[in-house]
């Protein structure tokens, strides 16, 4: 079938893809629009290669004429992101947490920060850092399938969500919601993620690329200098938060990631993975 990014009947667009290992990208000129795939089976899994090559892509779409806006969405079935990868947490060195931390701070400020009009297509569950990455993008379109979940569930693993992913829910569902959800670990249905607001729309899954082309072309008919300057101007607090702080969230990371408490816990979590297999 016709790419929905391509009106039927007129030539094929020059698709510009630059393959990566994780991540594949594909750019159709004509329409400025880029479609980023999370390729990391089984789960999607933040790991600090996957969050490395997601920062580079974002980059290079960001600095490319061409590209106005970036549908990111999933080629694994039934899951979006399953967030932070916990091995990259678990008996490592100092060097490794800071190093791994500053590549999820990095990744989130050129997302969040993004010039592009970013729309997340969630075509499964998205926990954790799956929750974060959807909540940095513009606009959230999920799969209408109640057994796809979303949320911010860092609380019922032992530990806590940074401020900045705090922030950013707080800018998209408000204060109270974000707050009961966060102390909760709430994992969200896709109905009752609408409902609060942490999804824009839900549509029925095999729509869910052609819907999301369609809201994409209704941001981008606008003036994107506009655009770029009310986003920088709605999200630029918050941006700035991490940036002056760097430093401090990543030994904040590093102390509380390395108390035995927590390395334990995180183990624990690890283990009921695997019996789930």
């Amino acid at each position: 079938p016709p790419s929905p990014l391509q009106p039927p009947g007129l030539p094929l667009a020059p698709c510009r893809s630059f393959s990566n290992n994780k991540i594949p990208v594909e750019l159709d000129e004509s329409s400025g629009v880029a479609m980023m795939k999370f390729k990391s089976p089984p789960v999607n899994s933040l790991s600090l290669e996957f969050l490395t090559e997601f920062s580079i892509s974002l980059e290079k779409l960001e600095n490319d004429r061409a590209c106005r806006g970036v549908i990111i969405t999933s080629a694994v079935p039934k899951i979006f992101s399953s967030g932070l990868d916990i091995t990259e947490m678990c008996g490592k060195s100092m060097e490794h947490y800071s190093e791994f931390w500053r590549a999820v701070q990095e990744m989130w400020l050129r997302l969040y920060g993004s010039n592009m009009v970013t729309v997340a297509a969630v075509n499964g569950s998205s926990p954790a850092g799956g929750c974060l990455v959807a909540l940095s993008c513009d606009y959230r379109i999920m799969a209408e399938n109640p057994k796809f979940s979303i949320g911010l569930n860092e609380a019922q693993l032992g530990i806590v969500a940074p401020f900045w992913f705090k922030d950013t829910f707080v800018n998209v569902v408000g204060q109270r919601i974000a707050e009961r959800s966060l102390q909760l670990g709430s994992l969200h249905p896709a109905p009752e993620a609408h409902k609060l607001g942490l999804v824009d729309e839900l549509v029925p899954e095999e729509k869910l690329m052609e819907k999301a082309a369609a809201v994409m072309a209704q941001w981008l008919a606008l003036p994107d200098h506009a655009r770029q300057l009310t986003k920088t101007m709605m999200r630029k607090a918050v941006l700035d938060r991490l940036v002056a702080h760097r430093e401090e969230d990543i030994k904040n990371f590093i102390t509380f990631i390395s108390k035995e408490s927590i390395q334990k816990s995180l183990r624990m979590y690890m283990e009921m993975l695997k019996k789930k297999k």
